[in-house]
């Protein structure tokens, strides 16, 4: 069976007008009213909403627009300190890897004066020995020992190159934790003067933002920071201009904009979804 695909601007738009159906049928009072009053009152209920949301959309662009002069700081100076952080942990792991192996090189070093001492003595033995047998016996204990002595030596060795190489990790690393953490703090810094000249016009816009989606309705609220959140710019309410959407810039046919200048109800764009003012009273509120 064939399913018709529903335009999401205008799902959109259904959605947002749902919000304000009870206003315009004069349902909300629950009693009758004139037709003409109706209609005046609803008008002006329009506009009301539509200036506030337009009002909102305003303040939020400039708090988009602190956010923008920030640009990547904040997400360079998490990475760098994840960097930072990474950089301090492969350090502290390459001195644990140092301790061991010199821990490591110690035990064979006191292995190898144990066979010494060991085939002295077998040597010793050798000389008081009672039979072919017992010298025998010795002397492979001091063939024995003299390949315990050999074996660790060679560990020695294996044991010194990988420290020698754990050094040279370790030097590298630390000469690059060096560079990393003078390009973090430059970046603090950056941060933290952008933040102390924004903070406090941030701070007043965020709490005007608050105050200004009380006096919306829930549902026009959520549907307006739903189109917020897809638009690219963050553009949710946008003025027609020359005759196209100020978001998308796909043209308004001029019915369209004659009702959108007539404030019967709220109109979004076809293409894009954004609500729609005329730029009469986008300009009125600028």
């Amino acid at each position: 069976m064939a399913k018709s695909l529903a335009n999401p601007a205008e799902s959109i738009g259904d959605e947002i007008n749902k919000v304000v159906n009870a206003t315009e049928s004069g349902e909300t009072t629950g009693t009758h009213v004139p037709v003409e009053s109706s209609k005046e009152e609803t008008e002006s209920s329009i506009e009301k909403k539509l200036i506030a949301l337009y009002t909102l959309q305003q303040n939020d662009s400039k708090i988009d627009r602190i956010k923008i002069v920030r640009g990547e700081l904040p997400l360079e100076v998490e990475d760098l300190e994840d960097e930072v952080a990474g950089l301090e942990t492969r350090i502290d792991n390459y001195i644990q890897e140092i301790e061991l192996l010199d821990k490591q090189i110690a035990d064979k070093q006191l292995a190898i004066k144990e066979s010494h001492a060991l085939i002295k003595r077998y040597e010793e033995q050798q000389n008081n020995v009672r039979n072919n047998r017992e010298y025998d016996a010795l002397t492979k204990e001091i063939e024995f020992q003299n390949l315990e002595i050999q074996l660790a030596e060679k560990r020695i060795r294996e044991f010194t190159a990988q420290l020698t190489m754990s050094k040279e990790e370790i030097e590298n690393a630390q000469h690059e934790l060096s560079d990393r953490r003078n390009d973090l703090e430059a970046k603090r810094s950056e941060l933290t003067d952008i933040v102390a000249e924004t903070e406090l016009e941030e701070k007043e816009l965020i709490h005007k933002s608050e105050l200004q989606q009380r006096s919306i309705e829930e549902r026009l609220l959520i549907a307006y920071k739903r189109i917020r959140k897809n638009a690219r710019n963050g553009l949710a309410v946008v003025p027609v201009e020359r005759d196209a959407c100020g978001g998308c810039f796909s043209y308004i046919p001029p019915q369209r904009q004659l009702d959108i200048k007539l404030h019967k109800k709220i109109i979004v764009c076809e293409f894009c979804g954004r609500i729609l003012v005329d730029k009469e009273l986008a300009d009125s509120l600028s």
